[in-house]
């Protein structure tokens, strides 16, 4: 079960100790200023230029790896080991995104959501501020983590790839999502909140709005950044203002989505059986389940394994003292292998890295060992505990997004195809399954109030996207060259599908207001013709470059 919110107003200790644990996604992750620089006369468009994997496969290993944000060099992957069987490589490379979707999309929700959820409970946030902050953090984990690789990575030019992924995934949100629960509650007239409406859709376009000049501008500094940012602390300071002395219902907001139980709790999943039917059914029912689950273990291990035993977990129904103490010995660890690797050290200084995360592993796991319990998780000194299953499921979750970037900017290479569409569809729509899933089926479930929930939530969630994760690279990026500007090259595409999102925020404004704020099946259609012609416009732009 989530844990329940107190109302009690926190103190400005603990909310000082929560912004200084969020800016851990900012000033713990290594920064390349050169992210935001225009790609060199060597990179992998000249791929185009060559008609053979052999070539190919030659001309990488002439130059520096040019798409090098993650672990494995896919290009040379895909070119030098696949020369007969482009088609298995090919399938191999699809098929490994569809595990990096999964993995990053499990770590969200199963380690990244639990320990966002337990300090929400350690920290007494009111309901509304652990709504528009912890709860927002842990919903858009996926595109945070996506928006900061792209913006703050290694590889050159990919920042577009972020901008057209939280782009993507506010229009998928806002037009489709919205669209599909209109269209399917349009016989029961649910009625929307008039004032929270009024304010999400206003804060949005304003986020909107600042987001087009910044890209019109071409530029910005550290404190422009700092700007855009700190919008979104105004949008939780008048959300909090707004339920604390307008009677706002937002308190319901944040209970609804944790009555249904932990953030990690499947939605879909069917607790109701039915106690008479035969027994023979049920028992070959279990059987089957029992076939099934031992497949997906086994097929998940490899991928379960290495997170369950780095990432510290303190929740009742998943201690295990083992595997605790393993965690906490062997994050150290993982850390200084990421560090190493990221800050290419001389070989003394890797020694040095290896040594001080083994010795601070070693102490760890002997201090956990010696303070909790094999039957139940420990109840004092609980915070640090849940720090670091904080900053390790943040780990995780970079880590998976930067390996999710850097093969879509490999696949945009291989098949011919700007790597900023697959960021507006393919990484969009990964990213936003999971709030097409809990949205509608919490409108379609848990009666008006859960519609009325799962609309604020499409609102919501784009806004955290678009001001804090895109907010937290640019000021990321810029404060690595301050005091001079990044510059971001103007795409009038970006700034089409910023229109074409405008277009569905005043066309849901409209149709409400005219149709006394009651959801419809007008409104819904109107929003997916939107979406779809904004779509097909930026695929049929992208086809007519590649030819």
């Amino acid at each position: 079960m989530g844990y329940p919110f107190s109302p009690i107003r926190p103190g400005y200790s603990k909310i000082t100790f929560l912004i200084l644990l969020l800016s851990c996604l900012l000033f713990t992750i290594p920064v390349d200023s050169s992210a935001l620089k225009p790609k060199s006369d060597h990179d992998c468009s000249a791929l185009k230029h060559f008609h053979d994997y052999k070539s190919k496969c030659a001309y990488l290993k002439s130059i520096d790896r040019c798409a090098s944000q993650g672990f494995i060099d896919y290009l040379s992957f895909l070119y030098c080991n696949f020369d007969g069987f482009p088609v298995l490589g090919q399938s191999l490379l699809f098929l490994w995104l569809l595990v990096l979707f999964y993995v990053l999309g499990h770590t969200a929700s199963e380690y990244f959501c639990s320990s966002l959820e337990s300090l929400s409970k350690l920290l007494n946030l009111s309901p509304t501020v652990a709504g528009v902050t912890l709860l927002s953090l842990g919903n858009g984990a996926p595109d945070l983590f996506a928006s900061l690789v792209s913006f703050m990575g290694e590889s050159k030019g990919t920042y577009d790839v972020g901008l057209n992924t939280v782009v993507g995934g506010s229009s998928f949100v806002t037009c489709v999502v919205v669209g599909i629960i209109s269209v399917s509650l349009h016989r029961r007239r649910v009625r929307i909140e008039r004032s929270a409406f009024i304010r999400d859709v206003c804060f949005f376009c304003a986020a909107i709005g600042s987001l087009a000049l910044i890209l019109v501008y071409g530029k910005i500094n550290l404190w422009g950044a700092l700007g855009f940012c700190s919008l979104y602390a105004v949008y939780v300071a008048f959300v909090y203002l707004s339920w604390r002395f307008g009677g706002e219902g937002c308190e319901f907001d944040v209970e609804s989505v944790h009555k249904r139980g932990s953030l990690s709790e499947p939605i879909l999943q069917s607790d109701d059986l039915d106690d008479d039917d035969d027994d023979v059914v049920v028992v070959v029912d279990d059987d089957g389940r029992c076939y099934w689950k031992l497949v997906v273990w086994v097929i998940t291990l490899p991928l379960y394994l290495p997170r369950r035993l780095t990432i510290p977990v303190v929740s009742e129904d998943r201690w295990s003292k083992p595997i605790a103490v393993a965690s906490v010995t062997l994050a150290p660890v993982l850390l200084s292998f990421l560090w190493n690797w990221k800050r290419n050290p001389t070989s003394f200084e890797v020694g040095i890295v290896y040594l001080v995360g083994c010795l601070a592993g070693i102490v760890l796991g002997f201090i956990a060992g010696a303070t909790t319990k094999k039957s139940n998780p420990p109840k004092k000194w609980l915070l640090p505990w849940l720090a670091g299953g904080f900053v390790m499921s943040m780990t995780w979750s970079y880590i998976s997004a930067q390996e999710l970037v850097a093969l879509l900017t490999s696949l945009g290479y291989i098949f011919g195809v700007s790597p900023s569409i697959l960021g507006l569809t393919v990484l969009a729509w990964g990213n936003s399954i999971g709030d097409l899933i809990t949205n509608v089926t919490m409108a379609l479930h848990d009666g008006n109030e859960g519609a009325q929930v799962a609309v604020s939530g499409c609102y919501a969630g784009p806004i955290f996207n678009t001001l804090f994760a895109l907010g937290v690279s640019l000021v990321g990026c810029a404060w690595e060259i301050y005091p001079s500007s990044i510059v971001i090259k103007t795409d009038p595409r970006v700034l089409e599908s910023l229109g074409f999102l405008v277009i569905g925020l005043v066309w849901s404004f409209l149709v409400l207001f005219s149709n006394r704020m009651k959801l419809g099946a007008v409104m819904g259609i109107g929003l997916l013709v939107i979406y779809l012609a904004s779509l097909s416009i930026r695929i049929v732009q992208t086809v007519g470059d590649s030819h």
